[in-house]
């Protein structure tokens, strides 16, 4: 079952929420005085849930014509299309187009595609004056039908947030891009942007003619005379070319269609190859020869066409690369052009090779005279002058090198003296704990090493025991 457009805006838009559906199937144009907030919110949300049937497809379109992305068709069609059983149909919904005409929400389809000047732009002509001096007394909402306008009225909301997307994917890279890259021809453009713009979905042309009409004239992101696609270049050196379509422009954008088709074609016919190769396969094993043998001259015919295909798209890529050199060879030779100009401009400013060389010698006269007169003071002490006597420096340091090795010996003997204090009384301790050796018993023979030990702790003994007798 097909899900009815009043399903699609329950689902999908947060205004309509079931609780709020009698409100916006009412006829609130009551409330424009009586309750202007509550009227701009049901507008507003309005305004929303069609901008976005729109875009979604799913809005009703011209008999015979492709669902379109970026136009809403005023009609009876789009009434029965939002009609609910509960409900009826929209009461107000004349008000709420009325409403986003008004604020240029809503552009009628050939008005937005015939205006020379952008939709940005607001111009208050005698008759906008009067408009709005009659809203403001309320003159105009007498004036106004319940009915709703017919026609198609381009949703700017959808065109501006295909254009950002756009632009996303194509200003800052175009830099990187060259001119035969970012040049197309308006079918071209087409089959390459058509399904990258509005969440997978295809423009139709009409969209895409929007679309271009959009971003030439309103965003200047590319240039486009109704046949040929140039897309800006933030880094283009502003020159004639670069700010509108040329005859260049055109022939690049021919060649470049010619060799998409070319891939194209070569990629169809190299499908058609192999399934002619398996249907001659298929006939051979089902021995059935005359099969076999028309599949093997079809397939000869394709592999012939797709070689004279081949030969023809790698012709126009030589071309198209003699054209891209040849537009790299003009860009050089203008960068060099700029680059002569501007060192011609720096070496006038400063004065030639003459005024330099006379300026380096007037730096050098001033330099010698300020080195001159350093050393003039330097030599001067006069009698005010302070004299250093290097002998006294010479003593202090001696004596201060002096205070720090006494310090230092100090320390060392002070930190020699504790260690032999604790050499000795680990060695008493042994000593203690060895204790007396029995009688009976033969002494085992000492090694050298702990004999040297043993009579080194005895002469430390000795003379700390000597050292310790008082004086009388």
């Amino acid at each position: 079952m097909t899900q009815s457009l009043l399903e699609y805006l329950v689902e999908n838009e947060p205004a309509f929420r079931k609780a709020r559906l009698p409100a916006l199937y009412s006829d609130f144009q009551t409330q424009r005085t009586l309750n202007p907030d509550g009227y701009q919110a049901n507008v507003s949300a309005w305004r929303r849930a069609l901008g976005r049937i729109v875009g979604s497809g799913l809005a009703p379109s011209s008999r015979g014509s492709a669902p379109s992305l970026f136009v809403l068709n005023s009609d009876e069609q789009l009434l029965r299309a939002l009609e609910s059983k509960q409900y009826g149909t929209p009461l107000a919904l004349g008000a709420v187009i009325r409403e986003a005409l008004a604020a240029k929400d809503l552009i009628p389809l050939r008005e937005f595609l015939d205006a020379k000047e952008s939709i940005y732009r607001r111009s208050w002509s005698v008759w906008n004056l009067a408009s709005w001096t009659m809203k403001q007394l309320g003159v105009a909402d007498m004036l106004k039908k319940d009915s709703m306008p017919p026609g198609q009225f381009v949703v700017v909301a959808n065109v501006e947030e295909a254009g950002k997307t756009f632009s996303a994917q194509n200003g800052p890279a175009a830099n990187a891009q060259s001119r035969f890259e970012r040049t197309f021809t308006k079918a071209h453009f087409l089959r390459t942007f058509n399904d990258q713009l509005v969440d997978g979905k295809r423009l139709s042309e009409t969209d895409m003619d929007i679309l271009l009409r959009f971003l030439s004239r309103d965003k200047s992101v590319i240039l486009y005379d109704g046949n040929t696609v140039k897309i800006k270049s933030p880094g283009e050196h502003a020159t004639e070319s670069a700010d509108q379509i040329t005859e260049e422009d055109a022939s690049i954008a021919q060649l470049r269609e010619l060799i998409a088709s070319l891939t194209h074609q070569t990629a169809l016919l190299g499908r058609r190859i192999d399934e002619l190769t398996a249907q001659a396969k298929q006939a051979v094993a089902k021995s059935n020869r005359a099969a076999a043998l028309a599949a093997l001259r079809s397939k000869k015919l394709a592999e012939s066409t797709l070689a004279r295909r081949l030969a023809t798209a790698n012709q126009l890529e030589e071309v198209a690369a003699q054209i891209e050199q040849a537009a790299d060879n003009v860009q050089l030779v203008r960068v060099m052009e700029a680059s002569g100009a501007a060192l011609a401009s720096l070496h006038a400013r400063v004065g030639g090779v003459e005024h330099v060389e006379e300026v380096v010698d007037r730096l050098r006269e001033q330099m010698a005279a300020a080195d001159e007169v350093g050393s003039i003071l330097a030599e001067s002490a006069g009698p005010g002058g302070v004299v250093v006597d290097e002998g006294e420096i010479d003593d202090e340091l001696a004596a201060l090198e002096g205070e720090e090795k006494t310090k230092a010996k100090e320390a060392e003997r002070a930190e020699r003296e504790e260690r032999e204090r604790r050499e000795a009384a680990e060695t008493r301790k042994r000593l203690e704990a060895a204790g007396d050796v029995p009688s009976g018993e033969v002494k085992e023979p000492q090694p050298e090493s702990q004999k040297k030990e043993v009579q080194a702790a005895e002469d430390m003994m000795s003379r700390m025991s000597l050292n310790e007798i008082p004086e009388r």
